[in-house]
């Protein structure tokens, strides 16, 4: 293939997608009203193929806009509302045994739990015992689990999208670090702006209701995935991605006054390679066919709040990850 080949197949894929971006947010806003940015992140968690974990107070409409998602890509959606008695087979499923009612031979039969969607909403994560949030463990990195020494796969796309509620600790189990670092993105949801909060009432409490049209099948998320991943990013991007990880750090020797005093367990590597591949997807959302390093700090946030741990100095002085990431932000330079 000439390059000039090259040149026009990546600018029909920028164009394809950037398009879609259009159709999608369409769509998305007959349901939800602003939460532009959150929109945004949920579909980059979904070009990448990466999991997202949902934060925000009661009332916000997370469960609504995860099914107006799924609606829209045409997705096979489950939710699963975890409680402190929630057992593991209450998630992947469990053996049943089956008895031929003529011959009186029993045989065992696996039945699916609700983990066998294309989007699964893990609602309020953070209820359930250790043991049931280590059920998601495998699904969530493997796209497969096994029961009864056998393994299943999962039908593709797979997209877990967990929601925790950051105002209620009681009764609560905190999530794990290994588990955490499998949520590519952690996103915020916010309370609405005073406009946009009217016009979601308004909207709400008439009898108009619509929904969004399903725009994309699974075969071409699938597709997109792919696409996003055949980006280009130059290795200045790639490196200040790396220093961006590397400065949350504080075990290293050359590691900021900032990362020492502040930050007790630092980001490992797999958030170098979110940074990026998020930033891909990004890159592609806004019809360009190149990672910039304003797509690296637009990502930051949701990257790396979930993945770096406050010293006891920052807890105790009310410092939050967010102000942290933002402070690393100033102090690397690109």
């Amino acid at each position: 293939m000439s390059e000039q080949a090259n040149i026009e197949k990546g600018e029909a894929i920028v164009e394809r997608i950037h398009s879609a971006r259009e159709q999608i947010f369409s769509e998305l806003h007959k349901i939800i009203i602003g939460q532009n940015e959150v929109l945004e992140q949920m579909v980059i968690g979904l070009l990448t193929g990466g999991h997202c974990l949902l934060t925000g107070v009661p009332g916000l409409g997370k469960t609504l806009l995860v099914r107006s998602i799924a609606e829209t890509f045409s997705l096979a959606f489950k939710r699963i509302q975890f409680t402190p008695d929630m057992m593991p087979a209450d998630i992947i499923g469990s053996e049943i045994v089956d008895e031929n009612p003529a011959t009186g031979k029993r045989t065992f039969r696996f039945v699916e739990g609700p983990i066998f969607a294309n989007i699964v909403l893990a609602d309020e994560i953070n209820r359930t015992p250790p043991k049931t949030q280590a059920a998601l463990l495998e699904a969530m990195e493997e796209r497969q689990l096994t029961a009864a020494g056998e393994t299943h796969s999962l039908p593709p796309p797979f997209f877990v999208l967990a929601t925790q509620n950051p105002i209620e600790l009681e009764g609560t189990y905190p999530l794990p670090e290994a588990q955490l670092d499998r949520f590519l993105l952690n996103v915020y949801m916010d309370y609405l702006p005073k406009e946009d909060e009217a016009s979601m009432v308004a909207s709400t409490t008439s009898l108009k209701s619509e929904r969004p049209q399903a725009i994309f099948s699974g075969e071409e998320i699938i597709e997109l995935q792919k696409l996003t991943r055949q980006v280009p990013v130059a290795m200045e991007v790639v490196n200040y991605a790396v220093d961006l990880v590397s400065a949350t750090r504080p075990t290293l020797t050359d590691t900021s006054p900032l990362a020492k005093e502040k930050i007790k367990w630092g980001a490992g590597s797999r958030a170098s390679q979110a940074l990026v591949l998020a930033a891909k997807a990004r890159a592609l959302l806004e019809g360009r066919y190149t990672v910039a390093i304003e797509d690296i700090q637009a990502l930051a946030l949701p990257v790396l709040r979930h993945r770096i741990i406050p010293s006891f100095n920052a807890v105790a002085e009310g410092t939050t990850s967010k102000e942290i990431i933002e402070e690393l932000l100033e102090l690397v330079k690109a």
